[in-house]
């Protein structure tokens, strides 16, 4: 069973570039694997599943025409959190909880975004806690499309301000908060993305794998031997 991992596209409409290659990776590559898993910030910025112009269709058109021949999972990023079933059924999707155990080639292995980890970035952790709470996203769905757009528009220009001010020791994992991950689930390996560094990790538990972000390319990863590959789209 072949196995592809995929994370950060940051998918928008003013990517067109961007748009293209996961057209090429759906539809030329990914036919060739039995399972996909798409570990978060699928797309740049998610506003509900009643926003459908074209390009965001023929996102979903493409990934249930895969669907057919190969199983495909989403974890909920920090940009598409609001991603919700009725998209995921229209696209052919399973959606997993924040953190899950999968198999590969004999491995038990912890996948998830990632963000779960970055526990030193305070404010980021304490913006997350309030987003995730239905209350906070019932009243966001409720407004109209043009008004989450706005806010959406919103929200990144104070995420970027904010990113520039940061340490950048913060926005990576907490080692600590890593090692316990391995202890509480029982795996020696960790799969995850939100970070932007690829890189496999070697820690006191286990080894910790970072799939690579999309900017001008895109990047798919399988696991051999226990490594992660990673390949160019």
């Amino acid at each position: 069973m072949t196995t592809h991992f995929i994370s950060d596209l940051h998918l928008s409409e003013n990517n067109s570039q961007l748009l293209q290659k996961f057209h090429m990776y759906i539809n030329d590559i990914a036919p060739a694997c039995d399972r996909l898993f798409i570990l978060g910030d699928f797309f740049e910025g998610w506003i509900g599943d009643d926003y459908q112009p074209e390009w965001i269709n023929n996102i979903s058109c493409d990934l249930k025409k895969l669907s057919s021949t190969c199983e495909i999972y989403f974890c909920h990023g920090n940009r598409d959190f609001l991603l919700g079933k009725n998209f995921a059924e229209r696209s052919g999707m399973s959606l997993l909880p924040e953190q899950s155990v999968i198999t590969v080639d004999n491995i038990s292995l912890l996948i998830s975004h990632g963000d779960e980890y970055c526990t030193d970035d305070i404010a980021y952790q304490n913006f997350k806690q309030q987003v995730r709470q239905n209350a906070w996203q019932q009243q966001f769905l409720a407004q109209s499309i043009e008004h989450r757009l706005a806010l959406l528009s919103n929200y990144r220009d104070q995420s970027k301000a904010a990113t520039k001010n940061k340490n950048e020791s913060i926005m990576d994992v907490n080692v600590e908060q890593v090692e316990q991950s391995f202890l509480s689930f029982k795996v020696n390996y960790i799969l995850h993305g939100h970070t932007h560094r690829p890189q496999t990790h070697t820690h006191k538990n286990g080894i910790r794998m970072v799939l690579p972000d999309w900017r001008e390319h895109g990047f798919y990863s399988y696991l051999q031997n226990g490594k992660l590959i990673t390949q160019t789209v």
